[in-house]
């Protein structure tokens, strides 16, 4: 199972293998303070992308498609991804203060289609 969390929330055994997905390391947090098994920092979007998307969820959708047409480029490890979440959980974490609005939703609705 697939699921996605702010990176300044508290771990939990159930969030299973635990993976950051932002481009850059997450204000105010230590390197060695973070729990987290990986850093799929390649699967963030281009920071052109990032930066016009600014969370405003006016242009969530376009920022969906865009970021699809991105993460084709990474489809290995978006397989590996589809992979180890299949009967396990697998946390997606981000640092963007919108729970609804950010990257890791649209990497769990990627992968979540290829399956």
């Amino acid at each position: 199972m697939l699921k996605t969390k702010r990176v300044y929330d508290d771990s939990s055994s159930q969030d299973g293998k635990r993976i950051l997905v932002d481009g850059v390391w997450p204000r105010g947090i230590k390197k060695e303070d973070l729990d987290h098994d990986e850093w799929y920092r390649s699967l963030a979007p281009s920071n052109d992308l990032r930066k016009w998307f600014n969370h405003d969820p006016e242009k969530w959708e376009t920022f969906k498609q865009d970021y699809f047409k991105e993460l084709k480029e990474h489809k290995e490890l978006l397989e590996t991804l589809r992979e180890e979440s299949d009967g396990h959980n697998v946390t997606l974490l981000y640092s963007a203060k919108d729970t609804q609005y950010n990257q890791a939703e649209v990497i769990k609705e990627y992968v979540e289609n290829m399956r």
